[in-house]
């Protein structure tokens, strides 16, 4: 039988050491930094290790403070039992299991911890509650970021002002600034993670009229990134033929420091729920985020939740005929079709909404 308890941490001093684990993805590592720098204010001379996937370490690599370890999730048992030799000889004294993935489950085994702590019991998947000995409380309908917040509570930390500070090297700063446009730029990230059944792209006559009115209405040229595959690569000509307004097309081009140095600079961000989403966030650069097939008040750029196009209500109840309150949190539309419910006009509208508010 597991057990739900509160975390009691000796009295008498901060803990010396802390480990955290979230392996993915790119959004999930932005939205949990804020967590990361609370317990970095909190315990200032804590050490505090964090394994994470081998992308996602591009991103983060130079957090200030944090031991940074990666796991490549092809290396298997092979990949976990070299993680305890780098490991071995040291105890933590909290573990924070922050990833809901059996995968994550059986890594957090090679892990020795003092406190073993992980999502409640109506939040935690693929029985992650049964890999530890505590639990933060329930939290519902809790954002993502969100839930992360909630591990700082349980442990007594105020995670308040939410800060991230991701390191950009110089040389990336160097590299986008040979990249992109001259004057003010839009950012472009028209798709998100290539996995089965994800269907969050819009369409690429919805973007392409997006590029033409951001410079025809506000004078912006457009940046448009994304990753290697042909799938991404393909969908980013399509959108480049369908405009008059030709963007700059770095789809494959920019390493995450690069992109992440281009997000910084942009006026504003265009995505799906996506890892660019989430880094113009951890960046300060407003996002116009699109959404369908997943639900914005869970997973939005957290601080551009004003200006998020949202048809998910009217998706889950085209494709489940009922109301968002009438599913679990978290459901997806899986649906083909899905992000065609997004009309131009409406995030035309949400796109002068930003530009007024954020001048």
């Amino acid at each position: 039988m597991t057990l739900t308890k509160p975390i009691q941490l000796p009295l008498n001093r901060a803990p010396k050491s802390i480990c955290i684990l979230r392996l993915s993805a790119l959004g999930d590592v932005c939205n949990l930094v804020p967590t990361v720098r609370a317990l970095q204010r909190q315990w200032p001379n804590c050490r505090i290790t964090w394994i994470l996937g081998k992308t996602e370490l591009q991103l983060l690599q130079g957090l200030e403070g944090v031991e940074l370890i990666p796991y490549d999730k092809k290396s298997g048992i092979k990949g976990m039992l070299a993680i305890r030799q780098q490991l071995q000889g040291h105890q933590f004294d909290v573990l924070l299991h922050m990833q809901q993935a059996i995968r994550a489950s059986l890594l957090s085994l090679f892990i020795s911890a003092r406190y073993r702590v992980g999502f409640d019991p109506d939040r935690a998947k693929d029985y992650q509650h049964r890999f530890t000995r505590y639990h933060i409380p329930p939290h519902a309908k809790a954002h993502v970021l969100e839930g992360f917040l909630d591990f700082a509570h349980v442990l007594g930390v105020n995670p308040q002002p939410l800060t991230w500070n991701i390191p950009i090297p110089e040389a990336a700063r160097e590299q986008a600034a040979t990249l992109k446009p001259d004057g003010s730029y839009l950012l472009l990230s028209p798709c998100s993670n290539q996995r089965a059944r994800n269907f969050r792209n819009w369409l690429p006559e919805g973007y392409g009229q997006v590029i033409d009115y951001a410079y025809e209405k506000h004078g912006l040229t457009t940046l448009m990134t994304g990753g290697t595959t042909d799938l991404e690569k393909s969908f980013g000509e399509q959108i480049s033929d369908l405009c008059q307004h030709k963007p700059v097309n770095l789809i494959g081009k920019t390493p995450l420091k690069v992109l992440l140095a281009l997000v910084d600079d942009a006026r504003l961000v265009v995505a799906p729920d996506s890892g660019p989403a989430h880094m113009g966030t951890a960046m300060g650069t407003p996002v116009l985020g699109l959404y369908a097939s997943t639900n914005p008040d869970r997973a939005a750029p957290y601080l551009s939740q004003r200006w998020v196009v949202n048809q998910y209500p009217q998706q889950v109840r085209k494709h489940f005929n009922c109301s968002v309150e009438e599913l679990p949190w978290g459901t997806r539309v899986r649906a083909a079709d899905v992000m065609s419910g997004i009309h131009t006009t409406q995030v035309l509208k949400q796109f002068d909404l930003l530009m007024n508010e954020t001048q």
